[in-house]
């Protein structure tokens, strides 16, 4: 069975920028930057004919328009207890149309809704016994972020093996959007 999620690539350079934030952070797994992306919605562990389905669904999107996203602070989630560095997307109402988009079309496949907030993001570093203080420490200490901004022209239909950390995340479908 696939394990499969939507999402959109983050182009070498950008990467390669935000591959400057890493180190510094004990307890941080960094992500390899050719698995950098923003996940729109995770689907799951589905079989072959649903993977099929879902396919064909994510066609009926292609009236989107493609639009900017621009990368603006780091952050983390977990709360008291950290699990994440990432860098998180500023306000972007084209994205937010396409995700929700993207999460009527799968329930309509019959997956179950996302119980989480969509909160945009490009994930940097898996975290494991790291405490808020360091992470705001480390946040502070990486001084001023520089915003960072691309063009997105397409949506991708990932895949992934099980693995710790995720990745390597393979591309199984790609969606133009409109110019």
């Amino acid at each position: 069975m696939p394990r499969l999620f939507t999402g959109i690539e983050v182009p070498p350079d950008v990467a390669m920028a935000l591959s400057l934030k890493r180190g510094g952070l004990s307890g941080a797994r960094w992500i390899d930057t050719e698995n950098y992306h923003i996940t729109l919605r995770f689907i799951g562990d589905v079989d072959h004919h649903v993977a099929n389905e879902v396919t064909g669904m994510l066609d009926r999107l292609v009236d989107s328009e493609a639009f900017n996203i621009r990368l603006d602070h780091l952050g983390s989630f977990g709360g008291n207890t950290p699990r994440a560095l990432f860098a998180g997307c500023a306000s972007n109402v084209a994205l937010l149309r396409l995700q929700a988009a993207q999460e009527r079309i799968l329930q309509r496949c019959g997956l179950a809704p996302e119980s989480r907030r969509f909160v945009p993001h490009v994930a940097l570093a898996r975290l494991r016994g790291v405490s808020a203080e360091e992470v705001a420490r480390f946040i502070a200490m990486s001084g001023r972020f520089t915003p960072l901004e691309f063009r997105v022209g397409r949506f991708v239909l990932f895949s992934s093996r099980d693995s710790v950390g995720g990745g390597p995340y393979l591309v199984e479908q790609s969606y133009p959007l409109a110019a």
